[in-house]
């Protein structure tokens, strides 16, 4: 949730995918005033007067999302979009879904969890660990997941060409595998990438990943290298993503977004999206 500072240079937006007449009153009643702008799922109240901490707290009765956004802010004044993979631009997390082929999803998913809500703080261990609980897998198997489990989030598109509409270039980063972020580069045009490497041995995972692992330091260091490729800095950088080890990434972007995310993270980030989708993006980054 954004807890920008009271000022009637910003523009209170609300939004739910069934935003209710009710909850749209109770925001209009806290600031004294009417929509400027309503449609569907979402309103804009613009000039508000108001603490991000009543904001919040009203969202929160309300389960709505709402965030104060300075009126001159739109998705043009920056130069990249970047994205976590699992659970944030696609619905799944790859290495679940791989481990429900050998019959572990539920030993994997529990580590999965706990490292995304920070409570397994060495990211490398943890993947390490999941990955080698896959040794001897079919190779495969990849492909299955991407063919028939993985779904982009709802609304994705939609963000993915309003950025291209206005200039940004893309960036996919993941502590996932490049199998995945591979064929979403090729699918959706993306324009950059940086993930993990699986070992494959005559058609067979070995559980083990060669080469440094994209952790929390990775995500960061690849927003730098990407910004420095297209010459931007990186307050110009937009990233979103869900689990604690996006958040050195979010850190030194100039607008972070934590998206359908865990406490940590949406307690340190710009803006929370808990209940809409990656086009509600738009509506607090309009394109003009």
């Amino acid at each position: 949730m954004s807890l920008s500072p009271t000022s009637l240079d910003l523009r209170l937006v609300v939004q739910h995918p069934s935003l209710s007449p009710e909850a749209l009153q109770a925001f209009a009643v806290m600031v004294g005033g009417a929509p400027a702008v309503h449609g569907p799922g979402m309103a804009a109240l613009d000039g508000v007067e108001v603490a991000g901490v009543e904001v919040a707290a009203l969202a929160q009765s309300l389960q709505v999302d709402a965030a104060l956004v300075p009126l001159s802010q739109h998705l043009s004044d920056y130069r990249l979009l970047a994205f976590d993979m699992d659970s944030t631009l696609i619905t799944i997390e790859c290495i679940d879904e791989m481990a429900d082929f050998a019959g572990l999803k539920a030993e994997v998913a529990a580590i999965t969890e706990a490292t995304m809500r920070g409570e397994i703080v060495d990211f490398d261990e943890s993947l390490r660990r999941r990955v080698a609980l896959l040794a001897g897998l079919d190779a495969a198997v990849l492909g299955r997941v991407f063919d028939e489990r993985l779904r982009l989030s709802v609304g994705a598109l939609p963000l993915l060409a309003a950025a291209r509409q206005s200039g940004l270039k893309t960036l996919l980063v993941s502590g996932g595998f490049d199998y995945f972020t591979g064929r979403l580069l090729a699918d959706l045009g993306l324009d950059y990438t940086r993930s993990n490497t699986l070992e494959i041995v005559d058609g067979k995972l070995t559980g083990r990943l060669p080469g440094p692992i994209v952790n929390a330091r990775a995500k960061a260091q690849a927003l730098l290298d990407t910004c420095r490729t297209i010459g931007c800095n990186p307050a110009q950088a937009i990233a979103i993503g869900d689990g604690a080890n996006d958040l050195e990434m979010m850190a030194i972007a100039g607008v972070s977004v934590a998206y359908h995310a865990k406490p940590v993270v949406r307690a340190r980030t710009t803006y929370a999206v808990n209940y809409c989708g990656l086009d509600a993006v738009l509506n607090l980054l309009p394109i003009s």
